[in-house]
């Protein structure tokens, strides 16, 4: 094979095409094997998709114009950057393409600097960097490029640099003792190290690696990002945040008081920014001080702690885990909720267990006194979320010497808008009052299929046929999913009605989504809109109109 010099511009696309790949191809091994600091199991999915968004936002860009496609590639990286790992790697390549663009050829040289800065870009953006981590990997591929390059050319310097990555991974135990007592690695720098493997691949063809049996594994992944024992805030926020640069350092100091894993990425006015912290609205409202938050996100890490666990078989140790990591309130909610993404809202808005339940999966009365026993307060208030659930939580109050209140949400949106009055240090009596009266006031909705024929108020029904429901039943029906979604809204969205919510299930597509949309603009353009992934099966839509 004839020797290659440098990497062209249109190459740069090729590798950040063959790093999605190899993501691609290990992302499942390493979420699998991802234990620590929680066991979140989406480090290679974070990954993942950090890459497939500068993937996405590099592809229609000339090839032959390289500002364009290191432009692509930094500011796909930032607006596409998900999870820790995912805003530590969006950095590195930020960092990459800020080398690139500055040199008129990238070779082994180029490349070496272009890796250096990487580094020094993903450590500054950390407050509290330590060694054992992916930044600790990338540093040493760095250092390792730098001295390469002085004698080799473009494939010996990546060369040695992977062999230097792959023996710095290796010594990450070494410098996290929590990792040694585990015998774990650090999965951030294990897919970093896959970028390496897709620079050879675009450069002299060979193939990417294949990913390790999980099960088989010696040792696991881990994503360490930060120091050792940050692991104690039980929620991840994340955002977009449009602010002035200047305004940054200070923003920082704000979050260092109320978090850890703390990475603020950015410049030119947009930041990506991570916490771990207790204090949600005080992460949301120190961006909201200085610029413009947007694409906010909340995850549960207790919530994920619990999963992981139970695929692990340990499931009653991670509940003991996460109940330490509750702060006590005088008053907590538990709520049922039919699918994940749901969970993730529920959260959000305050809730501090969930049961995992709805239509076709009702939760047994242990199921939901288990979750009020976990829950950190003596007075308790339940959302069933489905009418055939209230019973059941009714009955809890006399199992427990905990004081248990049951708001009758009977639906999702129900559930969402009642927590709107909730107020973790008011007693559980009044919180349902003023919960049950703002529930009250949603008129809600879902679109589902029917299993059998039947005659309802609206026609008669046919199995197979899509139908929408309110509260007092069949009020809609179509032949397709988003006609009986659309005839649904026209019943329950009025001239007085403001704001939609709409929760997407998984058997809904971006082409019914957009479809309902595309009706609501035409047809009731003066409500405002709001859509969230709910995930939840058998409904792919749930409304709720306020």
């Amino acid at each position: 094979m004839e020797t290659v010099s440098f990497l062209t511009t249109a190459q740069i696309v090729e590798v950040i095409s063959a790093f999605h790949d190899a993501l691609e191809a290990h992302k499942e091994s390493i979420n699998r094997l991802n234990v620590y600091p929680v066991p979140d199991g989406d480090t290679g999915t974070n990954m993942f998709l950090t890459v497939a968004s500068v993937l996405e936002e590099m592809r229609p860009a000339d090839l032959n114009d390289r500002e364009a496609v290191c432009a692509a590639m930094s500011h796909g990286s930032l607006m596409g950057a998900r999870g820790n790992s995912g805003v530590i790697l969006s950095q590195v390549l930020r960092g990459m393409s800020s080398g690139f663009v500055k040199a008129k050829d990238i070779d082994a040289e180029v490349l070496a600097s272009a890796l250096t800065e990487a580094s020094v870009a993903a450590d500054s953006a950390v407050m509290k960097p330590v060694e054992g981590t992916i930044l600790t990997v990338v540093r040493e591929v760095a250092r390792a490029a730098q001295e390469a390059a002085e004698t080799d050319s473009i494939v010996p310097t990546i060369e040695a640099a992977l062999r230097e990555g792959e023996a710095a991974l290796e010594r990450t135990p070494e410098q996290l003792s929590v990792l040694k007592e585990a015998g774990v690695v650090d999965a951030g720098g294990a897919g970093f190290l896959l970028l390496l493997h897709g620079i050879l691949r675009v450069l002299d063809g060979r193939e990417l690696p294949k990913p390790e049996d999980a099960e088989g594994a010696p040792s696991v992944a881990a994503d360490t990002t930060e120091e050792v024992g940050v692991s104690e805030n039980r929620y991840e926020v994340m955002y977009l945040l449009n602010a002035p640069d200047e305004d940054i350092d200070g923003f920082k100091n704000v979050w260092s008081g109320i978090g850890d894993s703390i990475v603020v990425v950015g410049g030119d006015g947009l930041w990506n920014c991570h916490i771990h912290t207790d204090a949600i609205g005080e992460a949301i409202e120190a961006g909201i001080d200085i610029g413009r938050p947007q694409r906010i996100r909340v995850t549960d890490l207790a919530e994920e702690v619990i999963e992981e666990r139970w695929v692990r078989e340990a499931a009653e140790s991670a509940k003991a885990e996460a109940i330490q990591k509750q702060k006590e309130v005088p008053c907590a909610v538990v709520a049922v909720s039919p699918a994940a993404g749901i969970g993730e809202i529920f959260h959000s808005l305050g809730v501090q267990e969930l049961v995992l339940g709805g239509q076709s999966m009702n939760p047994s009365t242990a199921e939901l006194l288990d979750a009020v026993e976990r829950a950190p307060a003596e007075q308790i208030l339940i959302l069933p979320n489905n009418s055939n659930i209230v019973a059941v939580a009714r009955a809890v109050d006399d199992q427990t010497p905990k004081s248990v209140v049951v708001v009758p949400t009977t639906s999702v949106p129900e559930g969402f808008a009642s927590l709107l009055g909730y107020d973790p240090e008011v007693n559980a009596a009044d919180n349902a009052e003023t919960m049950l009266e703002i529930a009250a006031g949603v008129e809600v909705g879902e679109v589902t299929q029917a299993v059998r024929s039947t005659s309802t108020s609206v026609g008669d029904v046919v199995e197979g046929d899509w139908i929408g429901l309110d509260r007092n039943g069949v009020c809609a029906i179509g032949d397709t999913l988003v006609e009986a979604a659309i005839n649904l809204l026209n019943e329950i969205v009025g001239d007085q009605s403001e704001i939609l919510s709409i929760i997407v299930g998984e058997d809904a597509t971006d082409v019914d989504t957009e479809a309902i949309s595309e009706w609501l603009r035409h047809n009731k353009a003066s409500v405002e809109t709001e859509i969230h992934d709910g995930g939840q099966s058998h409904y792919p839509f749930f409304f709720g109109v306020e």
